[in-house]
């Protein structure tokens, strides 16, 4: 019978690469901290024995599980997905793990996954906007867990907020498309309820057709689910109405690539019969054809700036500051002026 072998420990490791086991400890959580050659002699020692550290001892030794969990509404398309991955590399080289779930715009899914996340241990939560019932923060607070909106900036809310003014940034975006002549004003939105960003975007559209003598009512809006066949769906919706609009500002480039699809299937041809604009400037707005006019976020520089808020946050018991990014309007070929007739 063979005997049974037990698991490599530090101790192993630092004998295997002739350092101490503080200097193994340093290699592994903070690697920054020591020499190339010392580092790679360590690296090599851990693979040759298949050492893995003790998770549960390191928990246990700094009351603190190192991982930060992040809610997102959706992972079915990529508009979270450049934020998500900057904030992943920004905490990975702090030591921490990241926990991923998505609550399909759900409430309630979200509320289920805070609270298991937080069961799970982890140290702190990053989730997407403000709407969201006040007992859940009650209940962030009394569990002691920091938490972190992203995507959204409100400096009064009780919860810090590392993002950007959703109103004021699609307002820049209205303003550009009434000053090249468009009258006739529709929005594919997303579900506003429970939504901020949604609800603020909309909001921005009236408020420069308001400053610009339209009657904010006179939007269109049509609110539907974050999908291209759901932009392409409500597309078809607007353009049935009597006058049609002649510029369909999209809540985000999802919405708009499927809005510009659809308007091809009918024989619309972009932006010379309708303008089309979109949201957020991801890599599907510069692909598509025409390209797409839209407002620029900041995603990756949004995701670093809120690992770096929450990680001190939870590092130092800190209430936490908030930050806001701004973003810019991105001229591209699916926005032109509107035509005389259309101005009428």
């Amino acid at each position: 019978m063979s005997k049974h072998r037990s698991a490599p420990t530090l101790d192993d490791v630092a004998k295997a690469a002739g350092v101490s086991t503080a200097t193994v400890s340093r290699c592994l959580n903070n690697p920054q901290r020591v020499v190339e050659t010392t580092r790679q002699r360590v690296l090599c020692a851990v693979d040759e024995l298949g050492y893995t550290p003790n998770f549960a001892a390191r928990v246990m030794a700094a009351k603190r599980s190192f991982t930060i969990g992040a809610i997102i509404p959706t992972m079915e398309n990529s508009i979270f997905a450049r934020g998500l991955q900057a904030f992943q590399e920004e905490i990975h080289k702090r030591g921490y793990t990241l926990l991923v779930s998505s609550s399909a715009y759900k409430p309630e899914a979200e509320e289920e996954q805070i609270r298991t996340l937080v069961a799970r241990g982890a140290d702190g939560l990053l989730l997407i906007g403000h709407d969201r019932e006040e007992r859940i923060y009650d209940y962030l607070e009394r569990q002691k867990i920091p938490a972190l909106v992203a995507w959204s900036f409100n400096p009064s809310n009780r919860t810090p907020s590392v993002g950007f003014d959703n109103r004021q940034a699609m307002k820049t975006l209205a303003q550009q498309v009434i000053a090249l002549g468009h009258r006739r004003l529709a929005t594919i939105s997303g579900i506003s309820k429970g939504n901020d960003r949604a609800r603020l975007r909309i909001a921005g559209i009236k408020d420069a057709m308001a400053e610009s003598g339209l009657l904010p009512d006179d939007l269109i809006v049509v609110e539907t689910t974050y999908e291209i066949e759901s932009g392409a769906d409500a597309f078809k919706n607007l353009m049935s109405q009597t006058p049609a609009p002649t510029a369909v500002l999209c809540g985000n480039d999802v919405l708009a690539v499927g809005a510009m699809r659809q308007a091809q299937e009918m024989g619309l041809s972009v932006p010379e019969e309708i303008s089309i604009t979109g949201f957020d400037d991801i890599e599907l707005a510069c692909i598509v054809s025409p390209t797409l006019t839209t407002v620029h976020v900041p995603h990756r520089k949004m995701g670093q700036k809120a690992a770096l808020e929450l990680i001190h946050m939870i590092e130092t018991s800190a209430p936490g500051r908030s930050v806001e990014l701004s973003t810019r309007l991105v001229a591209r070929d699916s926005l032109t002026g509107a035509k005389e007739n259309q101005i009428r």
